[in-house]
């Protein structure tokens, strides 16, 4: 958690804690790229699409006929 201070005004000060949600599509994000778009959780991969493509040989991966 962590403590932000907004101004609304020059002589009002106002705290807000800030707690990041452990659930939803901003909470996860590709191991590689850190992007949240076309993610791939299935086995636990975390990886979003394209950067599956790029690494799917060296994850041992196969493309079969």
């Amino acid at each position: 958690m962590r403590t932000e201070v907004i101004k609304y005004k020059e002589d009002l000060e106002t705290k807000f804690i800030v707690k990041r949600k452990a659930y939803g599509k901003g909470s996860r994000s590709c191991r590689s790229c850190f992007t949240h778009n076309g993610l791939i959780r299935k086995y636990g991969l975390n990886m979003c699409r394209r950067c599956f493509r790029e690494y799917a040989n060296d994850i041992g991966f196969k493309i079969y006929d």
